[in-house]
This record gives C-alpha cells, sequence and structure tokens, in this order.
C-alpha cells in the first residue's frame, strides 16, 4: 500500500468520485481515507512517522471489505452509508468531566483532550490542539478553554460539569463552538458515579469510550507497571500498565515509578487498550477504589478522586503511609506476563501489517518461511487455530505467483491475494475484539 505512487491514488480518488455518484457515500469515504494515509506515508515532511501501521491496516480493511460486499450484492444497507453531518442533541447536554489527555500530534502538534461523559454513558471531548509539540501539551492542561462566551480552563473543566444548550457535535464526539452554542459550569461528579466498562459509543457524536477497570499492583517492569486486574472475586489476569507519551513535559512516566514502587495498591485506572497488544493499557488517569480498609490512593478533595498522569504529580502524601506488602519474586512475575492470549496473535497482526508497508513480495519473504510452520503451530497451542490456518494461507498465497513456460507472469491473482489478505484482517480485527471485552470488560 505504502508503495502506491500517484497513479494508484488516481485511480482510487477515480473510483471516491464514481461512489459518490451512484450515492455510495461509505465506499467513497473509504476510498478517500485509503488515499489520506498514501500521501501521508509518502509526505516528505516525515509526519507520516507517528502514524501506527494498525491506522494503514484499518484504512485499507475497510475498503476492501465494503466493496467486496457490494460485488457480491449484499443487501445490508449499511454498506450505503450516509453523508456525514454534524449532530445536533434534540436538548441541552449535561456533561460531567471525566479526565484530561495530552495530545501529542503529527506536525508538531499538540495540546490537550477533555474527556466528558453525560447521564447515558456517551462519551465527549473538548480539543485544544495546536502547533507546538510535547511542550504546548505539557503546558496545555491548564489552558484557557473557551466554548463561545463560556471561558473557563481544562483543569477545573475536567472535575466539573458543563450544561450546553444548541450544542454541535462532530461524528467524533468532539464539542463545537458553532453560533449559538451556549455553554454554563455546573458541578462534577465523583468517579464512583460512572460506569467506565458499561459506556458504548452507539452513534453518531459519542466519542470512543475510555477503558476503566480496578487493579492491584504487582511490581514495577521498567517504565511499565505489572498489575492484576480486580475481578471482585480474586486476582484476575496479569496486565501491564505503560505510559501513554514518555517525554519528560508531562508526567505520565514518573507517576507510573511512582506507583510501580507500591505493590499491593489497589487503584481504579482509565485509559487506553494498546492496540498492538491487549493485554497493555495505557493509563491516562487513576483514582482510589472506594471501600473501607482499602490499600489504594488518597487524593485531595479538589481533585475530585482522580489524578490525570499527565499532568498531576503524586507524591507521597498520596498513599497510604505503610507499605502495603512485599514485592512478588522475579520469577513468578515472569511467568504472569507471559500472556497465552495476544502473544500468538501477534505474529498474525505483524503479517497483516508487513503486507501494508513492505508489499505482497515481503509477505512471501522466503527468509520466512522457516519460521511460518512454526509461528502457525504456536497459534494452535493457544487455540487460534482458524487464525493459524489463514495465517498459514496468506503467506502462500504471497508467495504464489504464477509463470509462464518463458518465466513471464501468467494469470493474475491479485485478486484471490486480496481477498486472503481480507479474510486474516477481519478475522484479527475480530478476535481481538473480543480478547479486549473478555479482558478488561468483565
Amino acid at each position: 500500500m505504502t508503495a502506491a505512487g500517484a497513479v494508484a491514488q488516481a485511480e482510487l480518488l477515480r473510483a471516491a468520485h464514481t461512489a459518490r455518484l451512484a450515492g455510495l457515500h461509505r465506499a467513497e469515504g473509504a476510498a478517500l481515507d485509503v488515499v489520506r494515509h498514501l500521501r501521508d506515508a509518502r509526505d516528505p515532511q516525515g509526519a507520516h512517522r507517528v502514524q501506527r501501521p494498525a491506522q494503514s491496516v484499518a484504512a485499507l480493511r475497510e475498503l476492501l471489505l465494503v466493496t467486496h460486499r457490494l460485488k457480491a450484492a449484499d443487501p445490508d444497507p449499511g454498506l450505503i452509508g450516509a453523508v456525514v453531518h454534524h449532530h445536533r442533541p434534540d436538548g441541552p447536554l449535561r456533561l460531567y468531566g471525566v479526565c484530561r489527555e495530552p495530545v501529542v500530534g503529527p506536525g508538531a502538534l499538540g495540546g490537550v483532550l477533555t474527556h466528558l461523559v453525560d447521564d447515558a454513558g456517551n462519551w465527549y471531548t473538548l480539543p485544544d490542539v495546536a502547533p507546538g509539540g510535547p511542550e504546548r501539551a505539557g503546558r496545555a492542561g491548564t489552558a484557557h478553554v473557551a466554548v463561545r462566551s463560556f471561558l473557563s480552563d481544562h483543569e477545573r473543566l475536567s472535575r466539573g460539569g458543563l450544561v450546553v444548550t444548541g450544542a454541535v457535535v462532530a461524528p467524533d464526539g468532539r464539542l463545537l463552538a458553532e453560533p449559538g452554542v451556549r455553554a454554563t459550569f455546573a458541578a462534577g461528579r465523583p468517579w464512583a458515579g460512572f460506569a467506565f466498562a458499561a459506556a458504548a459509543a452507539d452513534r453518531t457524536g459519542d466519542a470512543p469510550p475510555l477503558t476503566g477497570c480496578d487493579v492491584e499492583i504487582v511490581a514495577a517492569d521498567g517504565e511499565a507497571v505489572l498489575a492484576r486486574i480486580d475481578t471482585g472475586d480474586g486476582p484476575g489476569p496479569a496486565v501491564r500498565l505503560a505510559p501513554a507519551h514518555r517525554h519528560p513535559a508531562l508526567a505520565h512516566t514518573a507517576n507510573l515509578r511512582r506507583l510501580g514502587a507500591c505493590p499491593g495498591l489497589r487503584v481504579r485506572v482509565l485509559g487506553r487498550v494498546d492496540p498492538d497488544r491487549v493485554t497493555t493499557l495505557r493509563p491516562l488517569a487513576v483514582g482510589p477504589v472506594p471501600g473501607p480498609g482499602a490499600a489504594t490512593l488518597r487524593l485531595p478533595e479538589d481533585w475530585r478522586d482522580r489524578a490525570d498522569l499527565g499532568y498531576d504529580r503524586l507524591c507521597d502524601a498520596h498513599f497510604p503511609a505503610a507499605a502495603p506488602g512485599p514485592a512478588p519474586s522475579p520469577a513468578p512475575l515472569a511467568a504472569a506476563d507471559a500472556s497465552p492470549v495476544d502473544s500468538p496473535l501477534r505474529r498474525v497482526r505483524d503479517l497483516v501489517e508487513l503486507a501494508v508497508t513492505g508489499g505482497r513480495r515481503a509477505t512471501a519473504e522466503p527468509a520466512r518461511d522457516s519460521d511460518r510452520g512454526a509461528h502457525a503451530a504456536a497459534l494452535r497451542r493457544g487455540g487460534f487455530a482458524t487464525g493459524a490456518d489463514l495465517f498459514a494461507a496468506l503467506g502462500a498465497v504471497a508467495a504464489r505467483r504464477p509463470r509462464d513456460a518463458f518465466g513471464r507472469p501468467a494469470g493474475d491473482d491479485l485478486d484471490q491475494y486480496a481477498a486472503q489478505w481480507l479474510a486474516t484482517a477481519v478475522y484479527l480485527t475480530g478476535t481481538e475484539a473480543a480478547l479486549r471485552r473478555d479482558l478488561w470488560h468483565r
């Protein structure tokens, strides 16, 4: 995909135009999204270097899936799609601040997202992103935020609330300061009043929900922290809490280091599951676990039972006076961290991403043949028999390049190769989503 030049991009743009004329809005959007990723990947300014391969995989998967189903005359009306418009709620929005998230984006962008949620569990964001990089992201946490005539700051808003009348919400959940919008500050809500795991984005105008759960700290693991999910019935599966950003202008790494030095501590965490590893959460904020006698954080009252890890600095006064318990020995930690759930699937993800970033030749690289059988066997041992079959089939189809008696390419099996890649990518997405639900949304 990344090797596609101007000719391929022109063909995609022509296909997007044809889809628009036919009223196929989802196909049009998918084609334009792939073109955007292609242009970012070939950007000489280097903005593409922060682009994750998973984003390109998702764009190409959507385009191939939509066109494949349309070609098969699938009657699903969702394949038609709709023209994306901003969402205007019927009544006023009563929103509660949840946390602040530092943003470090391409092109030296930096800033903050303040996450908010309504009574129905729908998520919204109030962004403040502009050129300035990580340094601006570090300053933006306490910067002023304006919604038309309303003026506050991100720290106060993240721990308070907002009532918005005439609200205009972008498809990705951003609150927009359009004419006619009015906002007033309102009381917030403690974290105990939120059901983070139950929240879901199910309509236009909702932001993707963050993932939250209670964990018990096990030990430090470099810059990360090993922990176990608290299921309510005893210790749950082992997970890793990793810094959302490592830049020294932000406090993620320092705060996780403090948490890792307090094994036995129970904390409530809220963040994003790492798209490349199901068992890794990149926390944005932490809070105390409610309940009498719990060895948990002791945060100031004006923090509203939460600490934004990118901005607030945890100190000794925020921890229990006595250490909760000794750290486990290194050997059990290594065993707990070895995750049979997502390690085999990482092999499937690597091959799917290699097909996008390196092309068909790289996917069929002869040097990989000796390892392909071992990778498939590891998938089967992990219980992913379908994944093993798809993994082996994608490598085999990529390597099969029929030629005639004179050694020239014979026939065109690009459709078969694309279909095999699509089947593998769809399987990977569905399986990883199921694993995330099982692990984090208990």
